[in-house]
């Protein structure tokens, strides 16, 4: 089917209509007191926003919405509560992953992160609260309860020590190890692909899928994920922190393994290519019984692809 917009029109669109979601969702900012108690609660829900809003690719959201014209009769409002509580997770990872006892960051989507903005302790408490707020969020799916809570089980699972803080967790132990390719892509499966691939089984869940229609969705959102993190080792020593809006070489800088270190660059890029033909023919399966694949496989392109 030939598409009314654009793939950078459609993700315009869409990050807007997230952005406005996050906002609807985030408590309220109200005007400080000179009460110490309204003002420390006032500069944590500041610190939220900021963590949150006004930045970022916002490409586990345009997941969830891509799947969702996989389906004819899923409410538009669950793909909404499913997308956003995937990014207010996403969102607060970065928060944590910046603070000084984890990356040590000081730059991310171009601006000062969290902590260096508001300090170590709010930014610790902003991200618990973007990730308790996630869950919130998505209990309010509008859908039966059985999808909800399966909702909830995936997201949950693949934020903890089974997906992205397992992962982190490996990656955090890997500094200044060279470590098999096996293990390094078991690593990022986690820490990143895990994330990744609850967006789309999230929107999978939504337009209420059947298990072998999931199974090919789950098969092109692993490779996705996993040529999202090859991209991000590339970009690491290609890019500049002005093009990445966060601190280029840092992997280098920290002695992290990554793909480039392991494979060299050439490789890696090489990998990310397959990675992405790989995607392509799980959708070509999943085409066979759905139409409307065309933005999943876009954003794939995209992915691998992207410059920042």
């Amino acid at each position: 089917m030939t598409m009314a917009l654009s793939l950078q029109e459609w993700m315009q669109s869409q990050a807007q209509h997230v952005e406005s979601m996050l906002l609807r969702h985030l408590p309220a900012r109200t005007p400080s007191t000179n009460a110490a108690p309204q003002a420390s609660l006032d500069t944590l829900h500041t610190a939220m926003h900021y963590a949150v809003l006004d930045g970022g690719k916002r490409i586990r959201p345009l997941l969830v919405y891509a799947v969702a014209p996989l389906s004819a009769t899923a409410p538009l409002q669950a793909f909404d509560h499913a997308a956003v509580a995937v990014e207010l997770i996403h969102a607060y990872s970065l928060v944590h992953d910046d603070l000084p006892c984890m990356d040590n960051d000081i730059l991310r989507r171009g601006k000062p992160t969290v902590h260096v903005r508001f300090g170590e302790a709010l930014a610790l408490l902003a991200g618990d609260a973007l990730q308790t707020l996630a869950f919130d969020v998505l209990s309010q799916t509008p859908l039966p309860p059985a999808q909800v809570v399966t909702l909830l089980q995936t997201l949950a699972q693949a934020s903890g020590a089974a997906g992205m803080c397992g992962g982190q967790a490996i990656d955090l132990g890997s500094v200044g190890s060279q470590l098999e390719r096996a293990t390094l892509e078991s690593m990022h499966c986690l820490k990143t692909g895990a994330l990744l691939r609850a967006s789309v089984r999230l929107g999978a869940i939504c337009a209420d899928l059947n298990a072998a229609q999931q199974t090919s969705l789950d098969v092109y959102a692993s490779a996705l994920g996993l040529a999202f993190q090859v991209v991000d080792d590339i970009l690491d020593v290609e890019a500049d922190t002005a093009t990445l809006g966060k601190t280029a070489g840092k992997d280098a800088a920290q002695e992290k393994p990554t793909y480039v270190s392991l494979l060299g660059l050439s490789a890696a890029k090489t990998l990310a290519s397959a990675l992405r033909e790989e995607g392509r023919t799980a959708l070509q399966t999943l085409a066979q019984d759905l139409p409307n694949t065309e933005r999943l496989a876009q954003l794939l392109d995209y992915v691998v692809q992207r410059t920042h």
